[in-house]
């Protein structure tokens, strides 16, 4: 039933971008992340997503979008989710649906930063998300043989909180939210996805300007540098240079001049005429 939260989050999305783009599809990228937690550690499955402020099209052309319709999404995810769970479990959910959408007329929770996002604050975001435990050891006050101690800061108006349980009852909140064997918490969708058919698009999307330094095999550590912040011939342990020797793919030996006619040899059969 998890699976369908992604399901849900992800046609809300794609939905969204054909919305306001109704003579073109225009496809972002975009990463799910699913929390089974809350910060009492008790079942509260939602979805964390990071999305590209903009999208690209068929034709190649890159569509920015830095504004995004929240009562749009509340009641569009809820009622994705709500038909998706009405399909799975069949016609005894339709109750249990009619309340939802009476207890819940503005929609499901929904809740987005309303700006721009640099990478450091991205990569800041990723890591604390992607890798986040159910609770950190920085929460947990005391053990005392018997009872466990903890903390959190409330969601709903940030006031905190000291809570204190048995040993098994604090164990059994951590070991509900183990995964089954095999799924996987963490999907990428749209541009982030593998095997996508838009591939060949996305070097069109680039500006003219920048396509030679990205496809230009002689300048790759420097672009490495520029894109992600790090020397790729400079050692992370001692600091010295390495010196580029060999380069294979697919176990064949590959000269650099080469890479540098293969390189150039797809940027042109891609380039537009």
């Amino acid at each position: 039933m998890l699976g369908l939260l992604f399901e849900a989050v992800q046609s809300v999305i794609f939905r969204m971008f054909y919305k306001d783009n109704k003579t073109e599809a225009f496809t972002p990228g975009f990463i799910l992340v699913l929390h089974t937690f809350g910060r009492d550690l008790k079942w509260n499955p939602h979805i964390h997503c990071l999305l590209s402020e903009g999208g690209i099209g068929n034709s190649g052309l890159w569509r920015s979008k830095t504004h995004f319709n929240y009562t749009f999404l509340r009641n569009a995810f809820r009622t994705a989710l709500l038909n998706l769970m009405e399909k799975k479990l069949g016609t005894a959910f339709k109750k249990v649906k009619a309340k939802c959408y009476l207890d819940h007329k503005e929609g499901f929770y929904v809740y987005a930063k309303p700006n721009r996002c640099d990478p450091k604050v991205v990569t800041k975001y990723i890591g604390r998300y992607l890798g986040r435990p159910v609770i950190a050891t920085s929460r947990i006050d005391k053990y005392d043989g018997d009872n466990v101690t903890f903390h959190y800061n409330r969601h709903e108006d940030d006031q905190l909180v000291v809570e204190t349980l048995p040993a098994m009852e604090f164990i059994a909140r951590l070991i509900q939210h183990i995964p089954e064997k095999h799924f996987k918490q963490i999907r990428y969708y749209g541009l982030y996805a593998r095997n996508r058919e838009n591939d060949k698009k996305i070097n069109l999307a680039i500006a003219k300007e920048k396509r030679k330094v990205i496809l230009s095999f002689n300048r790759w550590r420097d672009c490495t540098l520029a894109s992600f912040g790090y020397d790729p011939l400079k050692c992370p342990c001692c600091d010295k240079t390495m010196l580029f020797l060999e380069l294979y793919h697919n176990h064949q030996h590959i000269s650099l001049n080469e890479m540098y006619e293969r390189s150039m040899a797809k940027f042109h059969s891609r380039a537009p005429a």
